[in-house]
């Protein structure tokens, strides 16, 4: 696999259809087709905001790559190779599937563009002041076609909004996962309440 990435962390074409075969056979059914919903969604704003299209579409393959791995082999990972696990994350290991899948990134699939790995590591909780591809795969894994998010009733206005304004969109998401988790009563993770604030004073 890493010798279909190029040195400087770009693959070459071939290597998008062996991300996509590798994907397929670690990743269920429900999330390889999120997976591809990703992927292309990311290609497409990528278009739209005149980002590398390629990057787009090898952050938007791996950005769950580590997502079926059982907590005990999340927090392992962390735990072997000194990534930083918060308390909010110790108690869900679940959400250390960016951290984990941005190491498996690198290590196993030979990603080296620091670009794609950080767009991989932020994805679920973004973070302020992300780079333009940070932004198009946070808001892809959100808006995919495959998605049905009953923690937001406005998710077909925010799919029209990622391709006029995508900081509002950034700042929506954000919102709608803050409003749904506490609605819920589920544990929030600090960095995206700093997220959310922080796009709420610089938009």
């Amino acid at each position: 696999m890493k010798k279909a990435i190029g040195a400087d962390g770009m693959e070459k074409e071939a290597s998008l259809s062996h991300l996509r075969k590798a994907m397929k056979k670690i990743q269920k059914k429900k999330r390889f087709e999120h997976t591809l919903g990703v992927e292309y969604t990311a290609a497409a704003l990528a278009m739209r905001y005149e980002s590398p299209i390629q990057e787009a579409r090898l952050a938007g393959l791996l950005h769950d790559c580590t997502k079926c791995l059982p907590d005990e082999k999340q927090l392992a990972i962390c735990k072997k190779h000194d990534i930083v696990i918060t308390e909010v994350e110790y108690r869900n290991p679940f959400l250390l599937h960016a951290k984990t899948g941005a190491w498996m990134a690198g290590e196993r699939y030979g990603i080296q563009n620091p670009g794609i790995i950080n767009a991989i590591r932020h994805h679920t909780t973004g973070k302020p002041d992300m780079s333009l591809l940070e932004k198009i795969i946070f808001v892809s894994d959100y808006i995919e076609p495959n998605r049905r998010m009953a923690s937001n009733a406005r998710l077909e206005e925010i799919r029209k909004l990622a391709f006029t304004d995508l900081d509002e969109a950034v700042r929506q998401i954000l919102q709608g996962t803050l409003d749904y988790l506490k609605a819920s009563g589920r544990e929030i993770d600090a960095v995206t309440e700093v997220t959310y604030a922080y796009y709420c004073k610089n938009l």
